[in-house]
């Protein structure tokens, strides 16, 4: 346990000294789009203001999810490409699933910087009226938690399955998709007048994140069932985590 606490200190000392970057990386994005589309927009008549209320948990609900996931896998891209500083740390007296377990401990510890950073923000600027019950705000920590470590550990299988040199392909094929159709812009719920791409979007694991941080904050709009948004969240966290500690344990012995 001093081992692992140590390796987690560490890492937590790396994201310290290098918050200023790190704070720019996940706020640009999010306030950018928050100001036009939660600000400009409504008050030039294109979109209606209800709209922002649609939009805060989607955006909320990108930056914790996509910040937890870069946080573990562009790290270990370098540990297991060119820097090999996984190896100083597979010297450590911990085993190779505790090392493993630490990085997506980082990983959702950045995810909960970020939606404190961004969620207050975008609130600012969208003046989205929230009035959260406790039901609704235990459902939003443990969303926050459950999103968090399910794309830590998406990160995680990412960045042991991709090759350094793939890595920039990888987000751009892969983050485009899950973006757009992880029902940040627009809820789950409406897709009924489309069918077949209502369920298509279900592979999807963002769906799940965004369609909670929506059921939690704005539980008065449409948004998918809580049992189903648990467990998707909880079976993507399951399944991910596994083949996550799987190969991060595979490249390890390489």
């Amino acid at each position: 346990m001093t081992a692992f606490i140590a390796l987690l200190h560490r890492d937590l000392h790396v994201v310290r000294r290098e918050m200023p970057s790190f704070l720019l990386r996940v706020v640009l994005n999010p306030l950018l789009f928050t100001f036009i589309f939660g600000f400009v927009m409504p008050r030039m008549g294109i979109i209606q203001h209800g709209y922002t209320d649609m939009l805060l948990p989607g955006i909320l609900g990108l930056s914790m999810t996509l910040s937890s996931m870069q946080a573990v896998s562009l790290p270990l891209v370098i540990d297991f490409g060119w820097s090999k500083e996984i190896e100083d740390r597979l010297l450590a007296p911990i085993s190779i699933t505790g090392v493993g377990l630490e990085k997506i401990i980082v990983g959702v510890i950045q995810a909960i910087i970020a939606g404190i950073v961004v969620m207050p923000l975008a609130w600012l600027l969208m003046r989205v009226h929230l009035h959260l019950s406790l039901t609704d705000a235990i459902n939003f920590v443990l969303i926050a938690l459950l999103s968090s470590w399910l794309f830590a550990a998406f990160g995680m299988v990412v960045g042991t399955v991709v090759a350094p040199q793939q890595i920039s392909l990888v987000f751009t094929v892969l983050l485009a998709p899950m973006i757009f159709f992880g029902c940040a812009y627009y809820p789950w719920a409406a897709l009924h007048v489309i069918p077949w791409f209502q369920y298509a979007v279900l592979l999807n694991p963002l769906v799940y994140a965004n369609e909670g941080f929506r059921l939690a904050l704005t539980p008065a709009m449409p948004h998918m069932p809580l049992p189903m948004v648990y467990g998707a969240l909880i079976g993507f966290s399951i399944l991910f985590t596994w083949l996550g500690l799987r190969k991060f344990e595979s490249r390890a012995l390489d």
